[in-house]
């Protein structure tokens, strides 16, 4: 039986020199294969020690039952700070906690029903988009699949669609800043203050400018209507307007605007990823794709019917299970730690990775199968407990992981409805990680109207 491409590791044993090449180039390919089976190992560099924990009691400790000894390191973080500033996703003790406690209450979950109009909207416009290209010819998804998330978080953050002039020239910049922004930075290597020389190239910080000028214009025009009383109830009003409940404070237009490009970098980043790699595994699996379709069919615009697309919805958990969009994500200890009996010093790297605990040998029954019914059986439940965090876990679990189940059962059942998708044969996608895993030269599907 095939089975869904999966990047080669590297040997076992490489310089250090090679493996920053290695991993400047791919996150993933730099990994050796025995952290599929590892529960825990350990990296040296010259500059600080990494542990790759795969141990669901380590990472429980990590994620849930201390998170506070062990912050967001900001090794990775510096090189996003241009873009992002001091975002939710880039803080850490009483600043995160204060941008949460006003953040959530938008995602809440009866308010996530207000976002499914503007989510199935989107849905439809990209539905109207590929149209034209559903001819059976060879064309790259992951575009499309970027385009249609984007779209997704300006109509329900501002309530616009993308053909917004301002949605526009975000997206393009964006499109920019991705192909200048590496995932190696001077500061994943050489810790500093905050002021020290990141040596970004000029493009990413061009980029990173207008970008954030861009949505500047978009959180001035919200404030101004907000005071005059005119106003969309949509996430950014909402945001806005939620005062924090011990402070009394509120986002003031320099903190929304590092919100809204995080909202933007991993709603928009991310459900692309998710949306792109499931469209190809649904074409490899075309009678999972027939199963998504039939489904769907009968599917009206409710958001209260969501609940019966079991079958889109176990699809989409698996594609995320084998593809999560963010690979890695790392803590930093802040005390002396003991894990399985090897002492971890001050300043260590942790480093979970939901790539490797996705398809951990010990903890999934054929981990590198694409099979969406392992979701309804006993094991597959006690291994989603364990080895499964597409969105983190704990207190710092991503805030918008509901607004994304939406957005990616939607999309994906609105899309397979109304066309039937095919794998091309001599195109096949090598999963790349970089800020999300990608392909390295694109995701390519043939696509033609569903007639049945």
């Amino acid at each position: 039986m095939k089975q869904p491409p999966k990047p080669a590791a590297r040997p076992d044993k490489v310089s250090l020199w090679r493996y920053m090449r290695l991993f400047r180039a791919d996150i993933l390919s730099a990994q050796p294969a025995k952290l599929y089976r590892a529960w825990m190992a350990e990296f040296k560099t010259p500059f600080f020690r990494s542990y790759l924990v795969n141990d669901p009691d380590l990472l429980d400790l990590v994620l849930k039952k201390r998170p506070d000894d062990f912050p967001k390191s900001d090794r990775i973080g510096a090189g996003l700070r241009p873009l992002l500033g001091d975002s939710v996703f880039l803080t850490n003790g009483d600043t995160w906690k204060r941008q949460r406690r006003i953040i959530d209450p938008a995602f809440e979950g009866g308010r996530l029903r207000d976002t499914f109009p503007a989510i199935w909207a989107a849905g439809e416009a990209a539905v109207d988009r590929l149209a034209p290209l559903a001819d059976g010819t060879p064309q790259e998804i992951e575009g499309e699949t970027s385009h249609a998330a984007a779209d997704v978080i300006f109509r329900t953050l501002f309530s616009i669609p993308i053909e917004h002039q301002i949605a526009t020239q975000v997206f393009d910049q964006f499109r920019d800043y991705q192909r200048t922004q590496p995932i190696l930075n001077l500061a994943a290597f050489v810790k500093g203050p905050r002021w020290m020389p990141r040596f970004f190239k000029r493009e990413t910080k061009d980029t990173a400018q207008a970008i954030r000028a861009l949505i500047t214009t978009l959180v001035a025009d919200r404030q101004a209507a907000i005071a005059a009383g005119s106003v969309p109830d949509d996430l950014a009003t909402k945001i806005l307007t939620t005062a924090d409940p011990q402070t009394g404070e509120r986002f003031d237009a320099d903190e929304m605007v590092d919100q809204v490009a995080i909202f933007f970098l991993a709603g928009h980043e991310t459900s692309a990823s998710a949306l792109a790699w499931t469209l190809y595994l649904l074409a490899l699996y075309p009678q999972w794709q027939d199963a998504v379709a039939h489904e769907a069919a009968a599917m009206p615009r409710d958001f209260a019917k969501l609940s019966t697309l079991k079958t889109t919805r176990n699809v989409f958990r698996e594609g995320l299970r084998l593809y999560p969009p963010v690979p890695m994500m790392v803590r930093e200890t802040q005390q002396p730690e003991t894990f399985r009996k090897r002492a971890v010093k001050t300043g260590a790297q942790i480093v979970m990775s939901p790539w490797h605990l996705h398809r951990h040998e010990r903890l999934w029954d054929r981990p590198d199968d694409f099979d969406p019914a392992r979701w309804d059986t006993d094991a597959g439940k006690a291994s989603s407990r364990q080895a499964y965090m597409p969105f983190s876990e704990g207190p710092r679990v991503c805030t918008g992981a509901g607004f994304a189940m939406i957005e990616g059962v939607v999309l994906l059942a609105l899309l397979v409805r109304a066309y039937r998708f095919e794998v091309v044969t001599d195109r096949v996608p090598v999963p790349v990680a970089h800020l999300t895993v990608r392909a390295k030269d694109g995701i390519w599907l043939r696509f033609v109207p569903r007639d049945d």
